[in-house]
């Protein structure tokens, strides 16, 4: 049974939602209709967002005005649920520097900056790893590209394989740490250990007990960053091509 906190919804699930490219365009603000939509469905069944960036770029993206984005949402999960919210209430959290060590740690860093360095690729501007608290985000053309660059990257990349490239070299370099290397967005890599991918957030959510939890992401595909939740045996996936989708399987799954 369903625990007392959502015992009131008429559908007992819960719906987990990637957030670039699912709720918003990478990096870019949800839109109006997508968080009316959010709003009408939380009637409905609980719902959380799950993503690799920290809880101040999510908020970006998702906040309307100045509602606190966990306010909006039942679950709010940060860095993969290695930041956890629920119902507003931080949960227990994990550290990516704490699990490596900072002397692999520097190692790994160090080699990525020296990797880019010398990469050869159209542009490249700044931020090109990010450190976050449960994993590193790295970026060849840096997370300071404008929405334009990181278009262009993105085209660039599915002819050039960058960013696929730089994940297999570093799965051999740095096999020993046991590191998962999954892309996602339109420009970076996330660097996390074994097991700290999206199916992480789930075990914040067993003692709720819901009868299903489905969840949407466009990253489906194996070496995406919505693949292992999206196949993990607990959740029932969908995967969308873009927020306009995202919208119109949840009317068509939870609304009609």
């Amino acid at each position: 049974m369903v625990s007392a906190d959502f015992a009131e919804r008429p559908i007992k699930k819960l719906v987990l939602f990637d957030v670039d490219g699912t709720l918003s365009p990478a990096r870019q603000r949800a839109s109006p209709e997508i968080i009316q939509l959010l709003r009408e469905l939380r009637k409905q069944v609980a719902i959380g967002f799950v993503g690799g960036s920290d809880l101040v770029k999510i908020s970006e993206q998702l906040s309307v005005g100045d509602i606190n984005v966990l306010e909006e949402f039942d679950f709010g999960f940060a860095e993969n649920g290695l930041t956890a919210y629920r119902l507003g209430k931080p949960l227990e959290s994990q550290s990516f520097i704490k699990m490596v060590g900072e002397k692999d740690y520097q190692e790994l860093v160090n080699f990525i900056l020296h990797y880019i360095a010398d990469m050869n690729i159209p542009i490249k501007r700044g931020t090109f790893v990010e450190f976050r608290n449960g994993m590193i985000n790295v970026s060849p053309i840096g997370r300071n590209a404008t929405v334009q660059e990181r278009n262009d990257f993105e085209a660039y990349d599915k002819e050039h394989h960058v960013r696929a490239d730089f994940v297999e070299i570093l799965q051999e370099k740095f096999k020993r740490l046991n590191l998962t290397f999954s892309i996602g967005g339109q420009i970076s890599f996330d660097v996390f250990p074994h097991g700290w991918d999206k199916t992480y957030c789930l075990r914040h959510v067993e003692k709720d007990d819901f009868e299903e939890i489905h969840f949407f992401g466009d990253k489906t595909s194996k070496g995406g960053n919505d693949y292992e939740i999206f196949s993990d045996s607990r959740t029932v996936g969908h995967t969308v091509k873009s927020p306009a989708d995202t919208m119109r399987i949840c009317t068509e799954l939870f609304l009609s």
